[in-house]
């Protein structure tokens, strides 16, 4: 009988060796003051004080990019799905007032492909250097049996750091203003539907856009927009609480932020994006379901005080960020 080794078995360790040298270069381009290892120990190291933190709270989330994956896969379009997982995390933590640090990913195959997977980290790479988080680590498994030839899966786990006393939401009340940020496009949440929404028009990925310029894949996989250095910018000036609009859109994701006696009164949320009209068109949605499926146009909210409301709309535009208020914060719950 003859002698069996892992690659037999279909992992291939030299792969992933190689794969780690190829992302050397984009993880050490999001270095940043904290860091005090590379790639490639058992751990990964940073220093809370070098950082610039006194008496640091650790806030910690974890999310993955879903079915948008399939579409980026299905394409070859995988340039950006990392920037999705970045995003999809970092903002998590922004909302608890909290500035990312470091971001380690999880990067799940049958057959690993060096160029594929060094491209999905290189987006990595890119999101976090938006988020000024720095990519400190991962892991890379090869898992034969456990995925279809070609497909594989991201999660990401980013950690981030406030000073204490200075947690998000705190001191919302009734009059409030809500501001929106617009998204880019659906984010990440959705896909799903998006998917069986496509399938129902028949449509190929690289068909004309129907609703802008382009190839439809092109407009689905626009990446998630990352908020942290505006929202931090926000914050300084006087933002009370941020709410991710995610899964469950503004129905379900606005109020996380607020105080179970209050409740928010949405008064101009603005168009929906074309992408987004297509949907609902297409699918025959109704705005109750579009509303609690996708962002529709708005990716962020925060809450502010009348008298702070203009210093933080100048503060969010200085970072190249628009806003808009979209509503009030009311009694009753």
């Amino acid at each position: 009988m003859a002698k069996l080794s892992y690659a037999d078995a279909g992992v291939n360790i030299d792969a992933g060796n190689a794969l780690v040298d190829r992302i050397k270069p984009a993880a050490a381009a999001t270095r940043r003051p904290g860091v005090m290892s590379g790639l490639g120990g058992f751990g990964a190291l940073f220093d809370l004080k070098a950082a610039g933190f006194k008496d640091p709270v650790l806030v910690a989330a974890t999310d993955g990019v879903g079915t948008k994956l399939k579409i980026a896969i299905e394409t070859g379009q995988l340039a950006t799905v990392g920037i999705d997982l970045v995003a999809m995390c970092v903002n998590d933590l922004i909302c608890q007032g909290a500035e990312p640090l470091f971001f380690l990913d999880y990067f799940a195959t049958g057959k690993l492909s060096v160029n594929e997977a060094a491209t999905v980290i290189g987006g990595i790479a890119d999101g976090c250097t938006q988020a000024g988080c720095a990519l400190i680590g991962g892991e890379t498994a090869e898992m034969p049996g456990m995925y279809a030839s070609g497909d594989f899966d991201l999660a990401g786990f980013a950690v981030g750091a406030m000073e204490r006393g200075t947690f998000l939401p705190s001191g919302i009340e009734a009059g409030d203003l809500l501001i929106g940020l617009p998204s880019s496009g659906i984010h990440s949440n959705g896909y799903s539907l998006v998917r069986r929404i496509v399938e129902r028009t028949g449509l190929d990925w690289d068909a004309p856009c129907p609703f802008g310029p382009g190839t439809l894949a092109e407009h689905l996989l626009e990446p998630t927009r990352i908020y942290v250095r505006p929202a931090l910018a926000g914050i300084r000036a006087g933002i009370k609480g941020l709410a991710h609009i995610t899964g469950g859109g503004l129905t379900e994701n606005v109020p996380r932020m607020l105080p179970e006696e209050l409740s928010a009164q949405f008064t101009d949320t603005g168009q929906m994006p074309p992408v987004f009209q297509w949907l609902a068109d297409e699918g025959e949605l109704d705005e109750a379901e579009m509303r609690l499926t996708f962002n529709c146009g708005i990716g962020m909210v925060a809450a502010v005080s009348v008298q702070r409301a203009d210093d933080v709309l100048e503060a969010l535009r200085t970072e190249g960020q628009d806003a808009q208020i979209i509503g009030t914060v009311t009694a009753g719950a």
